[in-house]
């Protein structure tokens, strides 16, 4: 609340202080027909007293700015009394003159302008300068200060106090609504059809509740500014205009309103049609990603960034549309200001496009669906997430991994899912034994491992290769098949436990590492050592 206070007096002090300091002295000098001034007002304290003309020596505003600048040194030398401004008549003008020294000379030629005789207007401008000196030494009087000091005082803490009153009230009110009110609004339906949730009530009541304390506390700062600034000579002059400088804007704005209405009407309707396809569209494309709806060779998988696609499509399209019917699109700064964000948008977007355009291409060529398993580069992980920019991918170790899009289109990825769910995943590992094991007790060994191993698919057999004959050993790749790519790492190892098991068991080495010489006795695990301390037998823990 305090914070909103002090930015809302920020900003009216703000304006007020451009408004002080952009004034003009006074109105703008009449114009002759030639272009010449023909009359200047005489300024002083805000206040215009009357219009004076040019001579052929000096212009009009440089005669009533001396002419005000004399009226001001008598009005601050207190010991020029008022009634001492007197006037001297002679053959060529009557001068309007204070304790001998001249304010100003009205000639004929000024007198024959208004229509009157020069003693007569200069009797007038003396009297009207006279009430103008006895009034500003009113106002600037020491007196005067210190009462105005006195009341802006009584103004500031009288403005404190009912702010503070206002919150206290509020805080209550807001109080009383939550604890009664608005635990009891329901939703607003027809029939069985909700129109209003509930939700949007309370926040409709809340939405009623900061405006009426937005106004409340504009009101109060608009009227304590007011009464401040008539409490000083000095800023006199503006309090009467205060309201004039928050109703200009209101008047300008309101005037354009009324001017673009027909504009701002085709711009509504525009904008109800476009979001009555853009929900239309949302809908039917939500019905083929769900299956609801089928298309001929159109993927589900295609429907959310296809609905992406032509969103963005029907909106630019859209604003294409209504951009000549935008209020003040036809300016200079509008175009200026459309030209440099088009310059920024393109020198900033390039990244961004080529992400977009990978994304688009990825998903159309369907490279790869959220759900499997991809590998892109040194990467490997599950997939959770395709937008038009970036890919989220889950490794196995709970990393997410963000890749732009770009980084992918120039990339090879290998999808282990893709023939998963129909063919099998062949899963293949390596073992080298040696010469003197038969092959085809290898081979059965390394089919015996297979059938031990969970998760495999039974109805495809997996298969032996040997894939060189090396200076000591045999190469022997084992490969099985897979429907579960996500559990490639589990089943990997599982397979190699069986393998290291069933070569154990039956007494054939493992040739790896590398040896250079057959060594004594081989390098097996006996069965009766399989279980040895600190591991477990399979009735005492969970098996292997």
């Amino acid at each position: 609340m305090i914070r909103r206070i002090a930015i809302i007096v920020s900003v009216m002090l703000f304006f007020i202080s451009i408004s002080c300091h952009s004034a003009p002295a006074g109105r703008i000098p009449a114009k002759a027909e030639g272009g010449r001034s023909e009359t200047s007002p005489v300024m002083f304290h805000g206040k215009e007293l009357f219009s004076v003309r040019g001579f052929k020596t000096i212009s009009s505003e440089d005669r009533a700015r001396g002419i005000a600048g004399r009226i001001k040194k008598v009005a601050d030398d207190l010991t020029v009394r008022s009634n001492a401004i007197i006037t001297d008549d002679t053959d060529i003008s009557t001068d309007v003159v204070a304790a001998d020294q001249i304010i100003l000379s009205v000639t004929d030629k000024d007198a024959s302008v208004v229509g009157r005789t020069r003693q007569d207007l200069a009797a007038d401008y003396a009297e009207k300068i006279r009430t103008t000196i006895e009034q500003y030494r009113v106002e600037y009087s020491r007196k005067s200060i210190l009462y105005g000091s006195l009341y802006a005082f009584i103004a500031t803490v009288a403005c404190v106090a009912l702010l503070f009153l206002f919150k206290k009230l509020l805080r209550r009110l807001d109080t009383l609504i939550e604890t009664r009110y608005l635990e009891k609004i329901q939703s607003i339906h027809i029939k069985s059809i909700e129109i209003i949730q509930a939700q949007r009530v309370r926040a409709l009541i809340q939405g009623a509740l900061t405006v009426i304390r937005f106004i409340f506390i504009s009101v109060l700062l608009f009227a304590y500014v007011h009464l401040l600034l008539s409490f000083f000579p000095w800023t006199r002059p503006f309090a009467g205009r205060l309201l004039g400088y928050l109703l200009v804007p209101l008047r300008v704005i309101g005037n354009g309103v009324v001017k673009h209405i027909p504009n701002l009407l085709f711009i509504a309707v525009l904008t109800l049609i476009t979001r009555f396809v853009l929900k239309f569209m949302h809908t039917f494309f939500g019905q083929v990603e769900k299956g609801t709806v089928t298309l001929s060779g159109f993927y589900p998988e295609w429907a959310k960034t296809t609905d992406k696609l032509l969103s963005f499509l029907i909106i630019a399209f859209a604003v294409v549309v209504a951009f000549p019917y935008i209020p003040g699109s036809d300016s200079p700064a509008f175009k200026g200001v459309s030209i440099f964000i088009g310059i920024l948008f393109s020198l900033g977007s390039q990244s961004a496009v080529s992400n977009i355009i990978g994304g688009l291409v990825m998903t159309y060529r369907r490279a790869f669906n959220v759900g499997d398993r991809i590998k892109i580069g040194d990467v490997i992980g599950d997939v959770t997430e395709i937008k038009l920019q970036l890919t989220h991918m889950r490794t196995i170790k709970n990393e997410d991994v963000i890749v732009p899009n770009s980084t992918i289109l120039n990339s090879n990825i290998t999808n282990y899912s893709s023939y998963a769910r129909e063919k099998g995943l062949i899963l293949h590992t390596s073992v080298t034994i040696g010469y003197d094991a038969p092959w085809r007790q290898v081979h059965e060994l390394l089919l015996m491992a297979a059938a031990r191993t969970q998760g495999l698919l039974k109805e495809l057999p997996p298969f032996v290769l040997q894939k060189s004959l090396d200076d000591f050993y045999v190469n022997y790749e084992l490969n099985v098949y897979s429907d579960a790519p996500q559990q490639m790492v589990r089943t990997y190892s599982e397979l190699h436990k069986n393998i290291q098991d069933c070569f154990n068991e039956y007494g054939v080495q493992i040739m790896s590492p590398h040896y250079v010489n057959d060594p004594v006795s081989a390098k097996i695990v006996p069965k009766e050592q399989w279980y040895a301390l600190p591991a477990r037998l399979p009735e005492q823990g969970k098996g292997d």
